[in-house]
């Protein structure tokens, strides 16, 4: 495909000049609005398309445009009724704008601008909303994704993939400014994020509303991420929004509409009791980008790299009698065994040097097959299935995968996580909601090992089993739930009811939700009661959240052999995307220009609009080139960039953290020898010296080991506790004399004066 005529350095001119970002957030929603800004510096009338990626979950609900002083609202249409009116009226000269969801992937929308005259500018104005993902750290993630990566296409899989002119991020001819005003009923401790930003300004002695600024001179070379942290972030909530007065009373937009959210918090004996079963399946993103890094850092590591180290604290930290295995993916796909192993140490070792030999070699990305063949494998008796995926998230055909990913959500649980700048939000939190599990993103400086290991103790936490939802209303008042049921709840971790309430409603009245489930076999509960009073100045949001969650919860049901939804199903999320303004897989906004009778003269041309590329860039900086399918644009690199720079890649040392952790045994134990003595810093005549002469080298090593862990790495206790853990076990079952006299000696050695009881001895 040659795109060369569309990019800057073929002088044509861009006609997008800026974006321009307001984002409200209310507690755990954002409201979020985009001027996009036109101008066609052309002596002909141009037709630009923007092809922009948006949260997967995002409920956009608002598209107009201004030309001149001429302000068109845009209408929710039937997709293929919206097309065909943008057609007519550009074909009879009138001005229309078009705003449409891939059908492959909900997280990639196309802006079509049609007959823009030459000289003529025009304001776009684009407004969603969307829930904040809760992280590892409390912290709730807003992130206005600037990076949209082209999507990698199976070779002869059906429909037409999605058209992005790419341009490395620095060339982008258009600017971004953002900023962003934040309230909550707790106070706000702080604002963080990988970009820039202007200092944070409380606008209250309470601390509970602030603003924020993106700095000037953002590079479009990483998406826009806000880590917005809360005090007491777990308390429950619940918020009654009025029915829209122009609507019809017993309609989801005519009735209220509440928003519950929830915090399980399980009891201290559950959550400590780890399992010592499971599957664990670890399937690994193989293809050409993963040799990109992190962020546009030259010399930092890799992708591949980190999911390396990553892997070996994984294998490292499971426990005793489990059972692995781990899959990689390209354009096709690898296994290290035919079918999941019993964790041991002659296993173990097998794996670890599989994946040390491990690059970014299997081409594209192509994700599907490889979860067809793992969800072909039976599953094994009392060993409940966990598959962690690790991926940047580059994928054409998004809800296929989901789809299967869903067809098998009974089978196991899925975790899942996003590296890199542009991951498919659609992709990584689809796999985590489908499988039942929990999703991640490692962008910017994040490292991705604590990450990885916080969704392994949710894996090894037993499951949640026979969660049900039960209402308490008053009289004459029913409600229908908006939100798919519960699947799955983790400790810590925001679950969120929508529900729609029919009836008469008093102001001074009371409900109350009860959230049954059983853990472990202990029945256990959460109750919140909530007046029914409707919220001030929400607007329509919660409305628009509601609408947005049924309508994935339609478009994700059975579908036909060939991959249709029933027609029933569509028209019924069709009536409910026009009835509440909120897009749809189905359906599209459409504005046309009827005000100016002139017809727009001369032949039209059509310009796409670039979008900002990182994995181009950083992969240009690494010296790797993509193979031609997965950047559309691959023709026009030299004539952007010139010839990519052989950049000879800086030589990363040897951390003396993982290399310790490598010489951890399965068992958990480790081997007193000069590859542990050098780890520790010090020399085999030192560490077996000192060893107390009643302790055998096994005990006097892992207690070794496990002093300079709680020493020297404390600040990581997360990536290495569940692997200690493992090695305290250890130690309590050799029953071992002078564990004291050990530690004591163990601190001389090392230099610390770590007390015996913090280890857990």
């Amino acid at each position: 495909m040659d795109c060369c005529g569309l990019l800057t350095a073929q002088k044509e001119p861009v006609p997008l000049k800026s974006i321009e970002v307001e984002v409200e957030v209310r507690d755990h929603v954002a409201t979020v609005v985009s001027t996009l800004n036109y101008e066609n510096k052309e002596d002909k009338p141009i037709e630009a398309v923007f092809v922009f990626p948006l949260p997967g979950d995002a409920a956009v609900c608002h598209f107009s445009a201004k030309i001149g002083q001429t302000q068109i609202v845009a209408e929710v249409k039937e997709k293929q009724q919206a097309r065909e009116e943008y057609d007519d009226a550009l074909s009879s000269g009138q001005q229309a704008f078009l705003l449409e969801e891939s059908e492959q992937s909900p997280d990639i929308f196309t802006l079509s601008v049609g007959s823009l005259p030459p000289g003529e500018s025009a304001s776009i104005r684009l407004e969603y909303v969307t829930e904040l993902a809760v992280q590892a750290d409390d912290g709730l993630r807003f992130c206005l994704p600037a990076v949209l990566n082209p999507r990698y296409q199976p070779q002869g899989s059906d429909g037409a993939s999605v058209q992005v002119t790419s341009v490395p991020a620095s060339l982008v001819p258009y600017s971004l400014s953002l900023s962003a005003r934040v309230s909550s009923p707790r106070p706000i401790c702080k604002v963080e994020s990988s970009c820039s930003l202007d200092p944070l300004q409380y606008l209250n002695p309470e601390q509970t509303q602030a603003t924020v600024k993106l700095a000037e001179g953002h590079k479009f070379d990483r998406d826009v991420e806000l880590l917005i942290y809360y005090k007491d972030a777990h308390q429950p909530t619940a918020v009654v929004e009025a029915g829209q007065a122009s609507a019809e009373p017993g309609t989801l937009m005519g009735d209220p509409v509440v928003m519950l959210s929830l915090y399980p918090e399980f009891p201290q004996s559950v959550t400590s009791s780890l399992a010592s079963c499971g599957e664990f399946v670890f399937l690994l993103d193989r293809s050409g980008s993963m040799d990109c890094s992190i962020n546009n850092t030259v010399h930092q590591e890799t992708r591949i790299g980190s999911a390396r180290d990553t892997l070996l604290l994984l294998l490292k930290s499971l426990p005793m009698g489990c059972y692995f295995n781990i899959y990689s993916f390209g354009s096709s796909y690898e296994h290290i065994f035919p079918k999941s192993v019993e964790y041991s140490e002659t296993t173990l070792e097998e794996a670890l040097k599989k994946v040390k030999e491990m690059n970014a070699d299997l081409g594209g990305t192509e994700i599907l097959e490889s979860l067809k063949h793992i969800y072909s494998q039976p599953c094994i008796p009392k060993q409940p299935r966990q598959l962690f995926v690790f991926t940047d998230g580059e994928v054409f055909n998004t809800k296929e995968v989901l789809d299967l990913v869903k067809k098998n959500s009974g089978s196991h649980r899925c975790f899942s996580f996003g590296i890199g700048e542009g991951a498919s939000s659609a992709l990584i939190n689809g796999l985590a909601k489908e499988g039942g599990g929990h999703a991640q993103f490692i962008t910017g400086t994040d490292r991705m090992q604590p990450k990885v290991m916080q969704s392994l103790r949710f894996a090894l936490q037993p499951a949640v089993e026979d969660i049900s939802v039960t209402w308490a209303l008053p009289k004459g008042v029913s409600v229908t739930d908006l939100s798919p049921p519960i699947t799955t709840i983790f400790q810590g971790q925001r679950s969120l009811i929508y529900a729609q309430l029919t009836g008469e409603t008093l102001e001074a009245a009371e409900g109350s939700v009860m959230v049954k489930y059983n853990l472990a076999g202990h029945p256990s509960q959460n109750q919140l009661h909530f007046s029914l009073k409707p919220a001030q100045d929400t607007g329509l949001t919660v409305h628009r959240l509601g609408a947005q969650t049924r309508i994935r919860s339609l478009e994700g049901e059975e579908r036909d052999n060939e991959g249709e939804l029933d027609e029933g199903v569509k028209k019924k999320v069709v009536d409910l995307s026009v009835q509440s303004g909120v897009s749809s897989s189905f359906t599209a906004f459409i504005a046309v220009n009827k005000g100016n009778n002139e017809p727009i003269e001369g032949p039209l041309t059509r310009r796409n609009v670039p979008a900002p590329s990182f994995m181009m860039m950083s992969c240009l900086q690494s010296g790797y080139m993509p193979a031609p399918q997965m950047m559309p644009c691959v023709a026009a690199y030299d004539l952007v960039c010139g010839v990519v720079e052989d950049i000879t890649p800086k030589q990363i040392s040897t951390d003396p953290f993982l290399e310790l952790v490598s010489l951890q045994k399965a068992s958990g134990c480790w081997l007193l020898d000069p590859a542990l003595a050098a780890a520790l810093g010090k020399t085999s005549e030192e560490v077996e010296n000192t060893k107390p002469s009643a302790v055998n080298q096994e005990v006097w090593a892992t207690i070794l080991a496990l002093i300079w862990l709680h020493g020297f790495k404390m600040e990581a206790k997360e990536e290495w506790e569940l692997l200690a853990m493992k090695a305290i076990s250890w130690l309590h079952a050799q029953n071992a004399p002078c564990v004291a006299d050990c530690v004591e000696a163990g601190n001389t050695l090392l230099g610390y004066s770590v007390q015996k009881d913090a280890m857990g001895l």
